[in-house]
C-alpha cells in the first residue's frame, strides 16, 4: 500500500466507477482495476460491491475513513516541507458559487498569481451545500461563501459583507406605473413596502439560492405574490432581462456592478433595504496539523483585493 494506491481508492469512492475514476486520473482502467484488487488483497478484505454504480462494502466505508485521513495528512506534511524550503508553487483548490466566483475571482485570482506566478489556482463551483460537501471530502482547500451555522471540522473567517439590491429597469416602470413612478420610487427607498410591485412581472433565481431566498423574503415581508416571468439558476441571465425591460431582479450589488456596463446600470433603479438584504461571505477550510503559507497568502490577496 502507498500514497498513490490510497489516492486511487478515494477516487473510485467518490465517482463510484472505474470507468469515470480512470478518466479523472488520467490511467487506464485495467491499471486502476489491477491497484484496487492489490489493496483488497492486502487488507483481506473487498471494498467494493461491484455492481453500477459501485458501492462501497462496510469494510470499504471503514478503510475510506482512515484513506481520508491519511491522504490529508500527507497533503499537510507536503505543504509542510515546502513551506520549510520556501517552495511557492502547487495548486490551490476553491470552492465558491458561479455568481460570486464571476463577482470577485478574477481581480484576486490575478492579484495572487502576479505575487506568487508558480501557483496555480483551481476553482470549484456550485452551492454552498455542495461546496462544504467537497471540503468535508478533502476535494478542495478553501471555500468560499454564506455559512449561516458553523461548520463542522472547519475553521470560518469573515472575509466581507454582500449586499442583496432590488433593480428595475426605469421604461419598465414608467410603463407600468405612468405619471405616479417617481412617487412609487420614491416610497419604496423610504419605507422598504413593496405593495406597489404586486402588478410588475420578476425575474427570480432559486429559492435554493441565497438571492433567491432572501428577494421572496422580502416580497413576502410586503404581502407581494410575485408574478415570475422568468425562473433561472443564472444571475448573468437575469440582469441582462431586467436591463432589457422585462422584469424586476433580486442580485448581490457587485455582481451587477460587474455584469453590466455603467450605461446599463445608469437605465435601472436600484433599491436598497438596510441590514435584512446583508450578509456575512466566509473563508471556511479545514482544521489541519499545518496550515499551507500560500493558502494563507489567497486569503491575504483576497482581502487586499476587495479593500479590506
Amino acid at each position: 500500500m502507498n500514497f498513490l494506491t490510497i489516492d486511487y481508492f478515494i477516487t473510485v469512492a467518490r465517482e463510484r466507477s472505474f470507468t469515470r475514476a480512470a478518466d479523472r486520473l488520467y490511467i487506464t482502467q485495467q491499471t486502476l482495476s489491477g491497484h484496487i484488487a492489490a489493496l483488497e488483497q492486502e487488507l483481506g478484505s473487498q471494498l467494493f460491491v461491484r455492481h453500477v454504480p459501485l458501492e462501497l462494502t462496510y469494510a470499504g466505508e471503514l478503510f475510506l475513513e482512515y484513506a481520508l485521513d491519511c491522504q490529508t495528512r500527507h497533503r499537510s506534511m507536503r505543504q509542510m516541507f515546502s513551506d520549510l524550503a520556501h517552495d511557492q508553487q502547487g495548486r490551490l483548490q476553491v470552492g465558491i458559487s458561479f455568481t460570486r466566483g464571476r463577482a470577485i475571482m478574477p481581480g484576486i485570482i490575478a492579484s495572487y498569481q502576479a505575487q506568487w506566478p508558480k501557483m496555480q489556482v483551481q476553482l470549484h463551483e456550485g452551492t454552498n451545500d455542495a461546496l462544504y460537501k467537497k471540503l468535508a471530502n478533502r476535494e478542495v482547500d478553501l471555500i468560499v461563501g454564506y455559512f449561516p451555522e458553523s461548520l463542522p471540522g472547519a475553521v470560518l473567517e469573515d472575509f466581507y459583507q454582500e449586499e442583496l439590491v432590488m433593480l428595475a429597469s426605469r421604461s419598465l416602470l414608467e410603463e407600468r406605473w405612468g405619471a405616479q413612478t417617481a412617487e412609487h420610487i420614491d416610497r419604496i427607498r423610504r419605507t422598504g413596502d413593496l405593495a406597489a410591485l404586486k402588478s410588475l412581472p420578476f425575474l427570480l433565481n432559486s429559492e435554493n439560492d441565497l438571492a433567491g431566498r432572501l428577494g421572496r423574503g422580502l416580497l413576502t415581508a410586503s404581502g407581494v405574490t410575485p408574478n415570475v416571468m422568468t425562473l433561472s439558476d443564472n444571475l448573468e441571465t437575469l440582469l441582462d432581462l431586467c436591463v432589457r425591460g422585462s422584469g424586476v431582479c433580486f442580485a448581490p450589488e457587485n455582481l451587477a456592478r460587474t455584469v453590466l456596463s455603467e450605461a446599463q446600470m445608469a437605465g435601472l433603479e436600484l433599491f436598497r433595504f438596510g441590514d435584512a438584504a446583508r450578509y456575512m461571505i466566509q473563508f471556511g477550510y479545514l482544521k489541519q496539523p499545518h496550515r499551507w503559507a500560500m493558502l494563507d497568502r489567497f486569503l491575504e490577496c483576497a482581502r487586499t483585493a476587495m479593500g479590506l
